[in-house]
């Protein structure tokens, strides 16, 4: 859905950068995970697909075609900093720009009864933005961002400002909109809501991407051969042997249950052998590290 090839944007002239040959493969009906730490380069990607500015060089294609002004309309765009007018009916902001996007008025206004239905809004019509909490504004700005049926849909924090209960709604219908064909970049630092919604991510850190690839890829490549066990009916001296063996760590004991962590490089059948000599299994599973440790460890150890 988007190619972007070899990005390189400067400010200051040329003293700060934002984006040092970045690239990124986004593809169609995916939800791509945008990550980095403050001031890491994602909003000034993110200005540039949306042509708010321009790139030094380089260049983004969107199915295939080189970015230009006639993929506005194909584009829904929710940024970090919201921008509604707060002493404007919610109505009829929404009506204002749907006809922005190149809709008819009757058009938007059939679109938006869906998405006032779906997230239970309804009675928010004729209030003005100013009346709304900031949770409530958050939806609004949502349906002004997809009422279009954006092809390309680009989320910056959506989550912030809502409850769990409005947050996990949001959620559902981000991924609705994914299923039913659209593709998202979402830019978030809930690194819970990449491992539960993201099929791919890339990590910009000082203006450079470090990591890009599946999400399960990117987690698996930052394992480091670590196992939880869970053992019961333990022999005492068969465990003693078993920790010679073996590099044992958090080891508790507890309702006659032992469970440690323990760090091997070997086969795991050959753990397995040595850990039914010691006791009945419970439970044996490899620890893939969260997107929220990868996070943390890829940025620590980047330049």
């Amino acid at each position: 859905m988007l190619k972007a090839e070899h990005i390189k944007k400067t400010y200051n002239a040329g003293k700060k950068v934002a984006l040092d040959d970045f690239s990124i493969h986004v593809p169609k009906g995916s939800i791509y995970g945008l990550l980095g730490p403050n001031g890491a380069g994602k909003t000034s990607f993110i200005r540039i697909i949306n042509q708010i500015t321009q790139a030094d060089s380089g260049d983004i294609f969107i199915n295939g075609q080189k970015l230009n002004p006639d993929h506005i309309k194909d584009i829904g765009y929710m940024p970090e900093e919201r921008g509604l007018y707060k002493n404007m009916s919610v109505g009829d902001q929404i009506l204002y720009f749907g006809e922005l996007k190149g809709m008819s008025k009757s058009d938007a206004l059939n679109e938006a009864k869906k998405w006032f239905e779906k997230l239970n809004i309804d009675q928010w019509w004729k209030k003005k933005l100013s009346e709304l909490s900031k949770g409530m504004a958050q939806k609004i700005q949502f349906v002004v961002t997809v009422l279009h049926r954006p092809h390309l849909l680009i989320l910056d924090e959506p989550f912030s400002g809502f409850d769990p209960v409005n947050a996990n709604l949001i959620k559902d219908q981000i991924i609705d909109l994914k299923n039913n064909g659209t593709t998202i970049i979402l830019s978030t630092h809930r690194m819970e809501s990449v491992e539960e919604m993201c099929d791919y991510v890339a990590l910009i850190n000082n203006s450079k991407k470090i990591i890009d690839g599946r999400v399960f890829d990117v987690r698996e490549k930052f394992k480091k051969n670590i196992f939880g066990v869970t053992l019961s009916e333990v022999s005492s001296d068969q465990f003693d042997n078993f920790k010679s063996k073996y590099d044992i760590f958090n080891l508790s004991n507890e309702n006659n249950l032992v469970s440690f962590d323990l760090k091997n490089e070997e086969s795991q059948n050959n753990v397995l052998l040595d850990l039914v000599q010691v006791g009945k299994v419970r439970s044996f599973d490899e620890r893939i590290p969260s997107m929220n440790e990868v996070f943390i460890n890829a940025v620590s150890n980047h330049p």
